[in-house]
């Protein structure tokens, strides 16, 4: 299977219009989505919509904390950014960073309780957001076709190896 370019020509495989079309729609779709919950984080619980996720991710992993490499991977950004949302979310009392107690040189960020009762207040109201702006719009085989659909797109951009040019592992 060809992506990049014709075999006879080496030409770029330019997207058919229904492609374009589909393509701007998902941009479209993703980036007012993702604004609007970003918004409704923003006003509810002072907070973007990424450091929710982390928080999300904290409030279940075993005893309320994970190493900050696995929780990078987890939230698909970089190692920078997480270090950067984890000092913010340091400064409101809803994470703390301990040393990790089987190698020396990694971390964990560990959610406090100030913080799971953040996350338990504003997780009513995210809820809310994502089903009025998704999933009320969606049939139930819309919904299945979507989650298809995005789980064989991740899966094609987070190649197994070491040399994989993932957020994560940079």
């Amino acid at each position: 299977m060809e992506y990049m370019t014709t075999a006879s020509t080496g030409a770029p495989r330019w997207l058919t219009d229904e492609e374009q079309s589909v393509w701007r729609a998902y941009l479209h779709a993703t980036t007012l989505l993702e604004d609007h919950l970003d918004r409704q984080l923003q006003r509810d619980a002072g907070m973007p919509h990424i450091y929710y996720g982390l928080l999300v991710q904290l409030s279940q992993a075993p005893r309320r904390q994970k190493r900050m490499t696995e929780l990078a991977k987890d939230a698909k950004i970089t190692r920078s950014r997480l270090s950067h949302a984890v000092a913010r979310l340091e400064k409101s009392g809803w994470v703390r960073r301990e040393d990790c107690p089987s190698d020396k040189r990694g971390q964990n960020a560990v959610l406090t309780d100030e913080g799971h009762e953040m996350l338990q207040r504003s997780a009513p109201g995210h809820v809310s957001a994502v089903r009025q702006a998704m999933f009320d719009r969606l049939t139930p085989e819309q919904v299945r076709s979507l989650g298809e659909i995005m789980q064989v797109i991740a899966a094609g951009l987070q190649p197994e190896g070491t040399n994989a040019d993932l957020p994560w592992l940079r």
